[in-house]
């Protein structure tokens, strides 16, 4: 493939926010925000002469609890660079939208709360970055309250992620001891301002720990004491190596309090700093295996999500693309791999649930395409039509429930509510066979609450998801024969997904393993890439 020389792409730096719930990453995302300009109060933003709302949390229901149950993308510009910021669902149900929103991120920044360290959650989320070597920057949140030692938090880090660290900054105590950071390279003292935290768009008071003036702000004892943590840092952990962290063995770590803005400054200067531009994705082209660089000429992207009814009053439908190469110009056509032609007529880019028209987006940049159903999560775009991207895989459910009306008179509406929320991949949408009603599979029970939440809100319909006599799903494959064969034998556990692809609805695992060994010549799947076959 042709490639042009560096340019408007390689501005781009696109990552992700990941953490276990709770742990303050969606008060950093708003901060990031206010510290790089991109909005002036938190929860809003002035854009064209109207105040919007830009909150990452757009759904009732994740302002009603106070989590983020869907991902959302947000645009800022930050030391000359194009920042695109992925912020993902923090609760462990919706780990498939947060699987494929780490596809379209280059770099990571993993929140810890400096009272618990590293949480279930947040080791899950790592692997997800190991699977796809994206390195990771540690920002170690909720400094201003009790915390563990940073010692402790260090070996918590390198012990269960296996991750070296390095750390850029030493903390002052913490809770109401907590006084600042030291900046170990510059070898200043950044000052916490306590309860008022800092300024927006502003970056801590900095002291040169020579300055005479370092005693007004640290005593004798808390000096000495800070010293000798930063110089043990030194002696244990390895200095930072930007090759190592880009190779995602070893990440370098930050301090501070997101609720207070203390430090979010500093962290995105080191995502300016540290964090890699667009790389090179992996992709099949004429069947063939081989990667798509950010340079190349011809414009190509996947889609990573699809989210309706971001604007409920329009009945809306935005695939979320990645772009993974060449400059994409308003109106261009693309093609999927079927060949079908795309105009892009309106491409979107985003601010949470607000967005605007973009004329022009390169390799890096996430933009929305407003369509009804045709694209997918999964669907690769290209001018040529011939290059299809990998790793968007449907999870087997690990909980299934039978949807069940209120009012039987709107079951046509109830089967679009649930296809139409079905694909945009975060839940799996099962038909029997035999019988009419759908069977829904998620990972978690929240994923249901959040289903029936949004079929109501959106469709004003009331569904109950009831208990189904089935525990999990797999796809089958082999040949018609054996399929139909084995169908002809469970015929009540047989179903189709939203793709018409045969599942085995199955009651426990047992039954899984025991008709593995019964149908040797059926395959079994626990996973299914849309496209590529099972």
């Amino acid at each position: 493939m042709t490639t042009e020389p560096a340019g408007e792409w390689a501005r781009r730096r696109t990552f992700a926010i990941i953490s276990h719930p709770d742990a303050g990453k969606t008060t950093l995302t708003e901060n990031i925000l206010l510290a790089s300009g991109a909005i002036h109060l938190a929860g809003q933003v002035r854009a064209r002469g109207e105040n919007r709302r830009t909150r990452s949390d757009w759904m009732k229901i994740e302002r009603d609890r106070g989590i983020s149950v869907s991902a959302s993308v947000m645009t800022f510009e930050h030391s000359g660079l194009r920042f695109n910021l992925l912020d993902t669902p923090g609760h462990e149900d919706f780990s498939e939208d947060t699987y494929r929103t780490l596809t379209a991120a280059d770099s990571a920044v993993m929140v810890l709360d400096a009272a618990r360290g590293v949480e279930p959650r947040t080791l899950k989320l790592v692997e997800v970055c190991r699977l796809r070597d994206i390195p990771i920057l540690t920002f170690i949140n909720k400094m201003d309250r009790e915390a563990m030692e940073p010692e402790a938090l260090l070996d918590d880090i390198q012990d269960k992620l296996a991750l070296d660290v390095a750390p850029m900054q030493w903390p002052s105590g913490s809770g109401r001891r907590f006084k600042g950071v030291m900046d170990v390279r510059s070898n200043e003292f950044l000052v916490f301002p306590g309860v008022e935290g800092i300024e927006p768009g502003k970056a801590a008071r900095r002291v040169s720990l020579d300055d005479p003036q370092i005693g007004s702000v640290l005593p004798g004892d808390e000096m000495a004491e800070l010293l000798d943590g930063a110089e043990m840092a030194r002696e244990v952990c390895p200095p930072f190596n930007d090759q190592s962290y880009r190779e995602g063995h070893l990440t370098p770590v930050y301090f501070g309090s997101a609720l207070r803005r203390y430090g979010v400054r500093e962290l995105i200067d080191a995502l300016a700093e540290f964090a890699p531009g667009p790389q090179p994705e992996p992709a099949l082209i004429k069947g063939a295996q081989t990667s798509v660089d950010p340079a190349s000429k011809e414009v190509s992207g996947f889609i990573f999500k699809v989210q309706a009814n971001m604007d409920p009053n329009h009945r809306d439908r935005i695939a979320f693309l990645r772009l993974a190469s060449g400059e994409f110009k308003r109106g261009m056509k693309l093609k999927a791999e079927t060949g079908k032609a795309i105009t892009i007529s309106s491409p979107v880019m985003f601010f949470a649930q607000d967005r605007e028209i973009a004329d022009e987006a390169y390799a890096g940049d996430v933009i929305g395409v407003p369509n009804h159903g045709v694209l997918r999560v999964g669907d690769s775009l290209s001018e040529s039509g011939t290059i299809r991207f990998s790793g968007f895989p449907n999870f087997a459910p690990e909980m299934l429930r039978r949807a069940r009306l209120k009012d039987p008179l709107k079951a046509k509406h109830l089967k679009k509510a649930l296809e139409s929320l079905a694909e945009e991949g975060v839940t799996q949408l099962f038909r029997p066979v035999i019988g009419g009603d759908f069977i829904v599979g998620a990972v978690g029970q929240l994923q249901f609450e959040v289903m029936q939440e949004r079929v109501s809100a959106e469709y004003g319909i009331d569904v109950m998801f009831e208990p189904a006599p089935y525990e999990t799903a797999r796809w089958l494959s082999g040949s018609d024969a054996d399929i139909e064969a084995f169908g002809d034998r469970h015929k009540s556990a047989i179903a189709q997904d939203i793709d018409g692809d045969p599942v085995f609805l199955a009651k426990s695992q047992w039954e899984v393993g025991y008709s593995e060994e019964k149908w040797p010549k059926v395959k079994f799947h626990r996973t299914k890439e849309r496209g590529q076959g099972l």
